[in-house]
């Protein structure tokens, strides 16, 4: 069974038409083309007509159980976001997480002004995903995206469950040693490529990735996210699949981990059990 932890609704094409339902109906194509059970679809930092917002989202996605929210919370936007409205998602179980996008965003991950976010994520008990390394953008400011900016809140909040997203690419090493360090962080391997991964660059990927699962970090704390639409699901899947890792592991990448720290089921696959 297969959950991708990490995937968007967003229309990247045109940011100025809606997303939904064009988006939705495109994912799970996907995922029925792909055999994926469950995905967890991230909403945005931004709220335009391309990048829809969580209550939009939560609305579309509310009657499918194979699809579940992680709710994007803005930095520039906090004044004006509602978080009490993200608490009833919560409360109804149709959010299942949330993501920070520093870099995207001038802030960094412990940045006493996010402070509200990361105690509802506390008080409910489900992961703060947050965006590590490069940016889609050229505008992004990676200085607060490094995967060692995410230490001191792993430190200062050790029952925070937090989620390094894209392995902090290119600072894998880096990663490796915030998640290698604390018990309460782990991984994504999600948005490693634009489309699909080239020969050359996806054995250097599987190279690098096995040697974290080989010296430093357990496969329990490895996520399997794909960032789709940005990264092709099939590409994806081939990807993890030529890993040589034993197939336990790749069973906790694919589904266990998940499943666990986001509360998901089989009952809640896509493919019904006959």
């Amino acid at each position: 069974m297969i959950i991708d932890c990490h995937v968007h609704l967003n229309y990247y094409e045109d940011e100025s038409k809606p997303a939904l339902p064009r988006q939705l109906e495109a994912l799970q194509r996907e995922m029925r083309r792909n055999r994926v059970d469950i995905a967890l679809a991230l909403t945005s930092f931004k709220d335009i007509p391309g990048r829809p917002s969580t209550g939009d989202v939560v609305k579309a996605v509310r009657d499918l159980r194979h699809i579940r929210v992680i709710a994007g919370i803005s930095y520039l936007r906090r004044a004006a976001q509602d978080l009490s409205e993200i608490r009833e998602y919560l409360q109804a179980g149709i959010v299942r997480g949330l993501k920070f996008y520093p870099g995207y965003e001038p802030f960094y991950p412990s940045d006493p002004e996010m402070r509200p976010a990361v105690e509802l994520a506390l008080e409910f008990g489900v992961p703060l995903m947050i965006h590590s390394g490069d940016t889609f953008s050229a505008k992004g400011r990676i200085k607060y995206s490094h995967p060692l900016q995410i230490d001191d809140l792993a430190v200062d909040h050790p029952e925070l469950k937090i989620i390094i997203c894209h392995l902090g690419n290119p600072w894998l090493r880096d990663c490796m040693e915030v998640v290698y360090k604390n018990a309460n962080v782990y991984a994504d391997i999600s948005g490693l490529v634009l489309g699909d991964f080239s020969d050359r660059f996806e054995l250097y990927m599987q190279r690098q990735l096995q040697d974290m699962l080989l010296f430093g970090v357990e496969p329990e704390k490895v996520l399997y996210g794909t960032d789709w639409p940005i990264a092709s699901m099939e590409s994806y899947l081939d990807f993890v699949e030529e890993l040589s890792i034993p197939e336990a592991d790749r069973r906790r990448i694919l589904w266990d981990n998940a499943a666990k720290i986001f509360g998901l089921h089989a009952s809640d696959s896509m493919f019904p059990a006959v």
